[in-house]
C-alpha cells in the first residue's frame, strides 16, 4: 500500500495532517484559556459577593464564542499559522475581563458613582474580534502592505499629532480624540502602522543605512548622509512629548525605530547612537515640561507624598507610585487571592496601567510573573514568525510587531513597579480600554497572516507527482489475439 500511493503523496497528506494538528491544538488550548477565565470569573464573583455573578451564562457564551469566531476565521483563512498565538492572546483578554470585573465590584463599594466597565469591555472584544476576522480574511498576503510607504506614514502622522489639537485629558497628557461622544486613542493604531512603514522603508534602504562610517570606541558610527531618517524620527519623537506630554508613546515610536533599524542592518551602533539621542532629549523635555518632570518626581521620590505639603517635592501630587509599590508588597510571592486585596487605593488608573498591581496584590509575584511569560512567549513566537519567514518585509514585519508588543509591556510595567517614570499606556490586552483591544487584535491579525506565510510548506510540482503516483503502478499487458 505504501509503494502504491508513492512517496509525494505520502509527503502531502503528511503536511495536511500536521497543519491539522496545529488546528487541533490551537483549539485545544482555546478553550483551555476560556476555562481558566470562566473559573477566574466565578471565584471572583463568590468571594466578593457569596453568589456568582448575574447573567454569568450569558457572559460565558460570550467568552466561548469569541474565540471559537477567531479560531474558524485562523482556519480557513490562515491554516498554516502558529497555533500559539491566538491561545495567548485569548488567555490575556480574559484574565484582563476578570480582573475589569474584580475591580467594578470593589469600586462600587468604595466609590459613589463607579460606572462598571465589565461589559463594556466585552463588548470592545467583540468589535476587536470583528477587525481580527475581518483582517485575517481579507489580507491575502502581507506583502501588499509594502506597496503604499509613503501613505502609510501620512496617515500616521496625521493619527500622531492630531491628539495635540484637543485638550488634553483631566491627568494630563493629551492622547485622546474626541469626535461627538466618541473617543480614541490613535497611539494605540499608530504602533502598527508605524511598524508598516518602518519595515518597508528599511527593506528599501538597509543596504545603505548599513555602511559604516567611522571607528570610535570599538564601533562604527553611522555615516552622516545616513543620519537623517534617524534625526527625523528623533525630533517627530520629541514633538509628541512636548505638545502631547505622552512619555509612552515617544519611547515606543522611537523605540521601534532604532530595533527595527538594528534588525534590518545589524549594527549595533544604531542602537547606542539612538538610546543616546533618546536620552538627551527625554532629559531636556523633562527638565521644562511640568507634566513630563512631574512623572520623573514621582518615578524618584515616591513615599515623599506622605510628607506634609510644604515639603513635598515640587510636581508631585499622587501617590499611585507608592499605592502600586505597597500593593506588591502585600502581595507576596502568593498573593492574597482573588477578591481579598484592596486594589481600589490606587484610584482612576486601577483599571489602565495600574491593572498589573491587582495581579501583583491577589496573585502575588508568581501570578505577575506568569503574565509576563504570557508576554514574552507571545513575543517570541512573533520573533520566530521573522526568522522562519524569507521575505525581507515579512522579517521586518514580524520583528516590529514583536518589538511593539514588548515596548509597551515595557514601558506600562516599568512606570508601575518603579523601573522608569509612569507613561499612562494602557497594558496590552488587559487593561480597560476600545482602542487598546482593538489595535493590539489587529496586531496579532497581522502577524498570524506572517506566520501563515512563514509556515506554508513549498508547493509540490505536478510533474514530480505525477511521475510518482505512476512509479509504482504495474503495466497493463495487452490480451493475446485469438487463435
Amino acid at each position: 500500500m505504501t509503494g502504491r500511493r508513492g512517496p509525494a503523496k505520502l509527503a502531502v497528506r503528511s503536511s495536511r495532517s500536521g497543519r491539522l494538528s496545529d488546528r487541533g491544538l490551537e483549539l485545544a488550548l482555546l478553550l483551555g484559556a476560556v476555562l481558566i477565565c470562566v473559573f477566574g470569573y466565578a471565584e471572583t464573583a463568590l468571594a466578593l459577593t457569596g453568589k456568582l455573578p448575574p447573567g454569568m451564562a450569558l457572559t460565558c457564551a460570550a467568552a466561548t464564542v469569541l474565540p471559537l469566531v477567531c479560531h474558524v476565521a485562523v482556519r480557513r483563512f490562515a491554516p498554516h499559522a502558529d497555533p500559539l498565538i491566538l491561545p495567548l492572546a485569548t488567555l490575556l483578554t480574559g484574565l484582563g475581563l476578570v480582573l475589569i470585573h474584580r475591580l467594578d465590584i470593589a469600586y462600587s463599594t468604595h466609590y459613589k458613582n463607579a460606572a462598571p466597565a465589565a461589559s463594556g469591555q466585552l463588548m470592545w472584544c467583540g468589535i476587536a474580534v470583528a477587525v481580527f476576522a475581518g483582517t485575517v480574511a481579507l489580507l491575502k498576503d502581507h506583502r501588499r502592505l509594502q506597496r503604499y510607504p509613503y501613505v502609510t506614514i501620512a496617515v500616521g502622522m496625521v493619527l500622531l499629532m492630531a491628539p495635540a489639537f484637543y485638550p488634553g485629558d483631566v491627568y494630563g497628557a493629551k492622547r485622546w480624540i474626541f469626535i461627538g461622544p466618541l473617543s480614541f486613542q490613535p497611539g494605540e493604531f499608530v504602533k502598527i502602522v508605524i511598524v508598516v512603514f518602518f519595515a518597508g522603508y528599511l527593506t528599501m534602504r538597509r543596504d545603505a543605512l548599513a555602511l559604516a562610517g567611522r571607528r570610535l570606541m570599538g564601533m562604527y558610527l553611522p555615516r552622516g548622509r545616513q543620519l537623517g531618517p534617524v534625526a527625523a524620527v528623533w525630533m517627530l519623537s520629541l514633538l509628541v512629548l512636548i505638545f502631547e506630554r505622552d512619555l509612552g508613546t515617544s519611547l515606543i515610536f522611537f523605540g521601534l525605530f532604532v530595533i527595527m533599524l538594528y534588525v534590518a542592518t545589524e549594527r549595533t551602533s544604531w542602537v547606542v547612537f539612538g538610546v543616546v539621542m533618546f536620552a538627551v532629549g527625554a532629559f531636556v523635555v523633562g527638565s521644562f515640561e511640568p507634566h513630563v518632570h512631574g512623572r520623573v518626581v514621582a518615578w524618584l521620590h515616591p513615599m515623599d507624598i506622605f510628607l506634609p505639603p510644604d515639603q513635598r517635592p515640587a510636581g508631585l501630587v499622587s501617590d499611585q507610585a507608592a499605592q502600586a509599590l505597597f500593593s506588591f508588597g502585600s502581595g507576596g510571592m502568593l498573593g492574597t487571592g482573588l477578591g481579598a486585596g484592596h486594589p481600589e487605593l490606587i484610584g482612576f488608573a486601577g483599571r489602565s496601567d495600574f491593572i498589573l498591581t491587582t495581579v501583583g496584590e491577589e496573585l502575588g509575584l508568581a501570578g505577575v510573573t506568569l503574565v509576563i511569560l504570557l508576554y514574552a512567549l507571545l513575543a517570541e513566537r512573533g520573533l520566530r514568525t521573522a526568522l522562519t519567514v524569507t521575505d525581507p518585509f515579512g522579517k521586518l514585519l514580524a520583528a516590529g510587531l514583536a518589538s511593539a508588543l514588548v515596548l509597551q509591556v515595557f514601558v506600562v510595567c516599568g512606570g508601575v513597579t518603579g523601573l522608569i517614570p509612569l507613561t499612562g499606556k494602557a497594558l496590552p490586552f488587559l487593561a480597560q480600554g476600545g482602542s487598546s483591544m482593538v489595535a493590539n487584535w489587529l496586531l496579532v491579525a497581522v502577524l498570524l497572516k506572517v506566520s501563515d506565510t512563514a509556515r506554508r510548506p513549498p508547493p509540490q510540482p505536478a510533474a514530480d507527482v505525477n511521475a510518482a503516483e505512476t512509479q509504482f503502478v504495474r503495466p497493463v499487458q495487452a490480451p493475446h489475439p485469438p487463435r
